[in-house]
């Protein structure tokens, strides 16, 4: 790689008008996360000096997303192209030397290594003037093509709608995507005209400016999936199976066990152990940790969840943020836990809620148990101690605490704190009525057979 500093920009201007939505196109997520901050998280890899994306159609929504990044805004009024588009950055990279990396909001799936092999081709022996990523499809469709040697110097590159019959048959198209040194960017791009069928001005057309001057540039390959864009819900709904299928892969290859890995789905910033055993349909939502040794049983859900070592889930769980299971811990089937605690060894097995609460080692939650953390304005903090067992069908009314040790009886509604070993019981006296039941049957037939 080279060591000249490097600037990218970012082309998010478009109204992605098939998208149906009033989100923004680039900020439809992706694994959790914008497809905008795929690709500037991707970019950021590079330690780029100077970071510009150029918006348009819905700046606000855009202007918002990446103001937190530190990174640059340039302003693309109307819509005439990717040539003006990029022309938009002049003001921002005014005074910059080195090289330019320019992507595309929609694409983004592009890998850091990708777009290090395109800056480092600028400097190879021949010096191109410009290195564009192509890419060959199984259906070249409307891309732009371009006509290259073997040895990837390119001869012409052409839009679709501007292409001979014998150039739309070649298979090698273009991206998009380019690096360009920032010397020659925009003096190129300043010659660029719309004398096209489009009536657009085209970013492509420096390569051909550039040769005009008796300078080549060059052509790079990549697959078709990593270069793959997003103009529709469908096209979405690809670009997510492909980013989920190289995840499980990853997954699998660090040491976890996928039993179906089609029916897993990971979030951009999940965490899996080794020897962790995921079952199907299970879904990850942002912020999940999942330690060693870790079962996670089919159709549970984990979202802002920290799971230790040896601990397991579901199956039909749900952690979500500010659950964390301590080493050993257990949850069952229809158990849902929200900033809770399950210290180490604990265990709810069955059909519990877990809301506000910290509960402690080797504790056992029973069946049908739940803390009562709301009371329509303010949410309250339940304790169990560690030993602690908390019989079936039991409501713990906090603000609570259940000592160490403590027993809380099948049924019981706890409204007040319980000490450490002691029995808490919480309802009436049971009463048996001999007969009563066969009198009742017998007075109940009687009154039906009388109508």
């Amino acid at each position: 790689m080279t060591h000249r500093p490097l600037a990218v920009i970012v082309l998010a201007a478009g109204k992605g008008t098939r998208m149906k939505s009033a989100r923004h196109k680039v900020l439809h997520p992706i694994a959790g996360k914008p497809m905008l901050r795929h690709l500037l998280d991707s970019a950021a890899g590079l330690k780029p000096v100077k970071t510009v994306v150029v918006v348009g159609a819905g700046r606000e929504q855009v202007e918002a997303a990446v103001a937190p990044l530190g990174v640059s805004v340039a302003h693309q009024a109307e819509q005439l192209g990717t040539g003006h588009a990029v022309a938009q950055a002049a003001d921002a990279l005014q005074g910059f030397t080195g090289d330019v990396l320019i992507l595309y909001g929609d694409v983004p799936l592009v890998s850091p290594e990708t777009m290090e092999r395109m800056v480092a081709r600028l400097h190879e022996a021949d010096a191109p003037a410009v290195v564009v990523l192509g890419f060959r499809p199984s259906d070249p469709g409307a891309y732009g093509r371009i006509i290259a040697d073997a040895d990837g110097r390119i001869g012409k590159m052409v839009e679709f709608k501007d292409a001979t019959a014998e150039e739309r048959a070649v298979d090698l198209c273009n991206s998009g995507l380019m690096a360009v040194a920032g010397e020659d960017l925009f003096a190129l791009l300043d010659r660029v005209g719309n004398d096209n069928a489009a009536g657009e001005y085209y970013l492509p057309d420096i390569v051909m400016l550039a040769a005009a001057d008796g300078r080549a540039s060059a052509v790079i390959e990549t697959t078709a999936g990593e270069v793959a864009g997003v103009n529709s819900r469908a096209e979405l709904a690809v670009v997510e199976e492909a980013w989920q299928q190289a995840r499980r892969q990853q997954a699998m290859a660090d040491g976890a066990s996928l039993v179906a890995p089609d029916t897993v789905w990971f979030s951009h910033d999940t965490v899996i152990g080794r020897d962790v055993t995921i079952e199907p349909n299970v879904i990850f939502g942002p912020g999940v940790t999942i330690a060693d040794d870790v079962t996670i049983h089919a159709f549970s859900h984990l979202e802002g969840a920290q799971v230790a070592a040896d601990a397991s889930v579901g199956p039909y769980a749900r952690l979500r943020p500010g659950a964390v299971m301590e080493r050993g811990s257990r949850v069952g089937n229809f158990v849902e836990m929200k900033k809770a605690r399950l210290g180490e060894g604990a265990k709810a097995n069955h059909l519990t809620y877990l809301g506000d609460a910290e509960i402690g080692a080797k504790a056992n939650i029973g069946a049908g148990t739940i803390t009562c953390n709301y009371d329509g304005f303010f949410k309250y903090r339940t304790v169990i101690g560690a030993g602690a067992f908390v019989g079936s069908n039991s409501a713990l009314v906090a603000p609570v605490t259940i000592g160490e040790g403590a027993i809380v009886g099948a049924g019981s509604t706890i409204t007040a704190d319980v000490p450490a070993d002691a029995l808490a019981l919480v309802r009436p006296p049971q009463t048996s009525k001999s007969g009563w039941a066969e009198r009742f049957r017998k007075l109940m037939r009687a009154r039906k057979e009388a109508k």
